[in-house]
C-alpha cells in the first residue's frame, strides 16, 4: 500500500480481464475477535482481516484481558481475564470497536477510558451508553453522549430488559447482543426506530449461535440468554463490500473480473452485489470458483434502496455517474453519522468534477454528466477511496487523496487495483 498522500489512480484502456482475492471481512473478523474473548477456552480465528481497524480490536481486547497471538494459521484469542484499576482503549476511528468493547468494560472490574481519532468524537454511541446504564453499567461521558467517556467496572452486569434506538447503527444492537451471554440474565432488547443494515444484524445472531449461544427474535425484540461461550476454529469469509470496486469495474471499462472465495451462503450485506450487477445490466455467476461478473461498459440508471447495504453507498455513487440516465439512491440518511457524511461528501466531490449530484432527505440523485479530472478528496474514510478508484476508470486524470487510509479495511486496495488494471 502507498504511503503518499495522493494517488494517481489509473484508467482502463482496455477491457477488465483478472481474477482477486479480497481480504477477510472486518465486520466478520471484529465480532469474531469478541466472542472469542468471551469464550470459556481460546479460539483461533483463521483468514481474518489485518488492518487498522482489525489492530486496533485485537489492542482494545487485550487492555481488557483477553490477549492474542498471531500464529501462521491466524489470530488466537485467549479468554478475557478480569482485572483492577485504570487503563485507556484506544479506538482510532473504529466504529465497532467504539460499539463492541464497552459492554465488555462493563463486565470486568476495571475503570476504562475510552478515545480515538478526532473522527471518532463525532459519531453516534448515545443510545448505546444510555442502554448501558439502564442494564446498570456506571459510565461517565461529561453529558455528551459520545467519545471520549470512562466505564467504571463493577465486576458485571445483571443485565435484563432494555429499549434501544439502533436508527444511527445496527451496531449499537449488534453490541449488545454480542456481549448479553455474559450478563448474569443475558438481555432482552425492544428496538425503537428502523435499524439499519438488517443483514449485520443477521451475521451476529448468526455468529452467536455459532460460538454456543441461543439468541432468539420476534420482530423488533431480541433476546439472548446467558451461555457459556466456546469455539476452537472459526474462519472468517473475504470481505464482500470491499469487493464493490471490482465487482462494478466491468460495468464500467467491459470485460470480465472473478472474486476468488465468494461464500455461497452469507449474512454480507456485500452479497447484494450480485443482484445490483444485473439489475444495472451485467452478468453475475457464482459457482466453485467465485464469483465472475461481466460487462460490457454500460450501466443503466436505477432507483435503489440502499437501506440495508449503506456501506456500498460510495462505490455505487461513482457508478451510477456513468449510467444512460438519472438515478437516485434512497434508505441511506445514516450514512452522515459514518466515518465522514458520507452524503455530503459524495455530492460535493461528484459536483466538483462537473457531476450533477445532490442530496436528498435519505439519499443522493444523480443526473450523470460528462465528468473530469481533479482531486477527489476521501474525508478519511476508506469507502471513499473506493468511490474515486471507480471514476478513474472512466475518468482520466482523478488524484485521490489520502489512499492510505483504505488501511482501515484493505490493506492492499490499491496494489490489487492496479494489477486489476495492468499498472507496472
Amino acid at each position: 500500500m502507498s504511503e503518499e498522500k495522493t494517488w494517481a489512480a489509473p484508467t482502463a484502456s482496455d477491457p477488465i480481464d483478472a481474477d482477486v482475492r479480497v481480504p477477510g471481512s472486518k465486520s466478520i473478523t471484529n465480532r469474531a475477535f469478541v466472542l472469542a474473548a468471551l469464550s470459556s477456552g481460546e479460539t483461533l480465528v483463521r483468514e481474518p482481516l489485518d488492518s487498522r481497524d482489525a489492530r486496533l480490536m485485537l489492542g482494545a481486547l487485550d487492555v481488557l484481558g483477553a490477549p492474542s497471538t498471531e500464529t501462521p494459521d491466524g489470530v488466537r484469542v485467549r479468554p478475557m481475564t478480569d482485572g483492577h484499576g485504570q487503563t485507556r482503549v484506544t479506538l482510532g476511528n473504529a466504529g465497532t470497536v467504539a460499539r463492541f468493547t464497552p459492554p465488555l468494560a462493563a463486565l470486568g472490574s476495571r475503570t476504562v477510558h475510552f478515545d480515538g481519532d478526532p473522527a471518532i468524537r463525532r459519531r453516534p454511541v448515545a443510545p448505546l451508553l444510555h442502554a448501558l446504564r439502564t442494564l446498570g453499567a456506571d459510565i461517565d461521558d461529561g453529558g455528551r453522549g459520545a467519545v471520549p467517556f470512562t466505564v467504571r467496572g463493577h465486576g458485571g452486569l445483571e443485565g435484563g430488559f432494555v429499549e434501544l434506538d439502533s436508527s444511527a447503527s445496527s451496531q449499537f444492537l449488534s453490541a449488545l447482543l454480542l456481549s448479553a451471554p455474559a450478563f448474569a440474565r443475558g438481555v432482552t432488547v425492544r428496538l425503537k426506530g428502523k435499524t439499519p443494515s438488517e443483514p449485520h444484524i443477521a451475521m451476529t445472531l448468526d455468529m452467536l449461535r455459532r460460538f454456543g449461544a441461543a439468541p432468539e427474535r420476534d420482530g423488533s425484540e431480541f433476546h439472548v440468554p446467558p451461555a457459556t461461550l466456546a469455539l476452537d476454529t472459526y474462519t472468517v469469509e473475504p470481505d464482500l463490500s470491499s469487493a464493490a470496486p471490482f465487482v462494478v469495474a466491468p460495468l464500467l471499462a467491459g470485460g470480465r473480473i472473478r472474486v476468488a472465495g465468494w461464500p455461497a451462503e452469507t449474512t454480507q450485506p456485500g452479497d447484494w452485489l450480485r443482484s445490483l450487477v444485473r439489475e444495472l445490466g451485467g452478468e453475475a455467476v457464482l459457482d466453485d470458483e467465485g464469483l465472475t461478473v461481466t460487462g460490457d461498459g454500460t450501466v443503466r440508471g436505477a432507483v435503489l434502496d440502499l437501506h440495508a447495504v449503506g456501506e456500498l453507498t460510495p462505490v455505487v455513487a461513482a457508478l451510477l455517474c456513468f449510467a444512460d440516465g438519472p438515478s437516485e439512491i434512497r434508505g441511506v440518511a445514516h450514512l452522515r453519522g459514518h466515518e465522514t457524511d458520507r452524503l455530503a461528501a459524495l455530492a460535493t466531490e461528484l459536483t466538483a468534477l462537473g457531476g450533477d449530484v445532490t442530496e436528498t432527505e435519505d439519499g443522493l440523485r444523480i443526473r450523470p454528466t460528462p465528468l473530469r479530472g481533479g482531486v477527489f478528496h476521501t474525508y478519511d474514510d476508506h469507502r471513499l477511496v473506493m468511490a474515486g478508484a471507480v471514476l478513474a476508470l472512466r475518468v482520466p486524470g482523478i488524484v485521490v487523496e489520502n489512499p492510505a487510509t483504505v488501511g482501515k479495511t484493505y490493506p492492499g486496495f490499491v496494489t490489487d487495483w492496479e494489477r486489476v488494471l495492468h499498472v507496472a
